[in-house]
Parts: structure tokens; C-alpha cells; sequence
């Protein structure tokens, strides 16, 4: 039997039909011959209706959906699947930047290191020079145990809490290494270099009383126009400076 929906209809109304037609003869009505007659026509008629019309198509529970029609890239031309999952995004490369800290600060007083600080200073001074304004440098010694007579390095943690508390945003401190400190003094000449090493140093004997400390000045432009003149002035000055068993604070002097 066919399992179109839409000849159910017409088979209902031919056994309506079939049934009339028995009653007419079975009890001699003319009542029954007349719905006979109307059931054969109306089955007739679905009968006809259901030959010319196309057929349902069939319905399949939890049938699968079909693939998407592939989309065409207007910039490649290339087919990609409108379902195609999204292309993962890059990896970020992580750099490691420990050894590039490590060269710039240093890692027992957290101060700049010798090496950033040369640089930073050759800048500083070719600053100054297109402004037309004087820098100091100042090289500095602190040490502990002068007063029983050996003398060793001061704890660099002790003296660069003192640096961070005396100097200015705009200064520049850093440990050498060789254990002794340089400081980059911005818009300062030798008279401003003096007072602040005068403030470090009172610093430093009021939280370390055991402390010592030796200084260095030399300024751009009076006493060097150069990264090496700077240098060597602040050198010569701190070794007059070390020649005293106190506190000492000693400015290069121009030959």
C-alpha cells in the first residue's frame, strides 16, 4: 500500500461508499442509495486529485542536516567551508628579560649598574652641552669600621636608602664594581654637588654613625668637556678625598 498521506481520504470515502450501497440493499432505502452514490463520487474525485498531484516528499526523523554550499574568498578565490573553524590566533612569543635587568641594575643595592651609568652619563653630558647647562659627577666611597682602623665596604643597601631619600627624580645613582657609587647630578654645578653630598652624608651618620664617606667632584663645563676629563677630574678628587681618616668632600680642580 502506498504510504502517500493523501490517499487516505479517498479510500475513507470509497468504504462509506461500499457500506451504503449494502444497506440500500440490505433495507430498500433510498436515503442509503443516495450516500452511496455521493461517497463513490467524492471517492472518485480524491482518488483523481491525488494521481495528478506530485507527491509529498518523505519526511526522515533525525535526519542529518546537509553541508553548508562552500563560500567562495573574494580576496583568494580559494573554496573554504562556511562551517571551517576559525584559524587559532599566533603564539605571543614570551621573551625572558632577567639578563637585560641584570645589566642594567645592580643586584646588592638595586642601584644602576657601572655600565648603564657610563652611558647614561656621555648622554647627560651631551645634553647639557646643546642646553648649555652644568652636570656633576660625584664619585662616592662609604665605608664602615674606619674608627677601629679596618676599614670595609658599608652595606649597599644602607647607602642606597640614603641615595633614594636625598637625591632628585631627575639624579642619577649607581654601584660600581668595584663597591663605590656614582652620582649624576642634573642642572647642578659644584657648589649644588657639595650640598648634596653634605645631605647625604649627614644621612648617613645619623642612621650609620659608623660610617665614612669619601667624595668626588667634577663638573661640566668647569672642570671637563669631555667623558674622559669628567672622569678623571671626579678621580683625582676622591683620592685627595681618601687622604683624610673623616668624612671629606674634595672638588676637581682645573689645571
Amino acid at each position: 500500500m502506498s504510504s502517500d498521506p493523501r490517499r487516505l481520504p479517498s479510500l475513507v470515502a470509497g468504504l462509506v461508499a461500499v457500506a451504503a450501497a449494502v444497506v440500500a440493499l440490505v433495507l430498500h432505502s433510498p436515503v442509503a442509495v443516495g450516500v452511496a452514490g455521493a461517497a463513490g463520487l467524492v471517492a472518485g474525485l480524491l482518488g483523481w486529485l491525488g494521481a495528478t498531484l506530485p507527491p509529498a516528499p518523505p519526511r526522515q526523523a533525525g535526519a542529518a542536516v546537509a553541508n553548508p554550499e562552500p563560500v567562495t574568498d573574494v580576496t583568494t578565490g580559494a573554496l573554504a567551508a562556511a562551517s571551517a573553524p576559525s584559524p587559532s590566533p599566533p603564539a605571543v612569543a614570551v621573551v625572558d628579560h632577567r639578563e637585560e635587568i641584570q645589566t642594567l641594575v645592580d643586584p646588592f643595592s638595586g642601584l644602576y649598574t657601572e655600565s648603564y651609568l657610563l652611558v647614561a652619563l656621555e648622554a647627560r653630558i651631551a645634553a647639557a652641552r646643546r642646553r648649555l647647562r652644568p652636570i656633576s659627577l660625584v664619585l662616592l666611597e662609604v665605608v664602615d669600621g674606619m674608627r677601629q682602623g679596618r676599614p670595609t665596604n658599608a652595606d649597599p643597601r644602607a647607602v642606597a636608602r640614603a641615595l633614594r631619600d636625598t637625591l632628585r627624580e631627575a639624579d642619577t645613582a649607581g654601584r660600581l664594581t668595584d663597591g663605590r657609587y656614582a652620582l649624576v647630578l642634573e642642572d647642578t654645578n659644584e657648589n649644588g654637588a657639595v650640598w648634596t653630598i653634605e645631605r647625604l652624608r649627614t644621612t648617613l651618620a645619623s642612621t650609620r654613625p659608623g660610617f665614612t664617606t669619601w667624595a668626588g667632584v667634577s663638573c661640566y663645563p668647569a672642570h671637563g668637556f669631555t667623558l674622559t676629563e669628567i672622569l678623571d677630574g671626579a678621580e683625582s678628587a676622591l683620592t685627595l678625598a681618601r687622604e683624610w681618616r673623616q668624612d671629606r668632600i674634595e672638588v676637581a680642580t682645573v689645571d
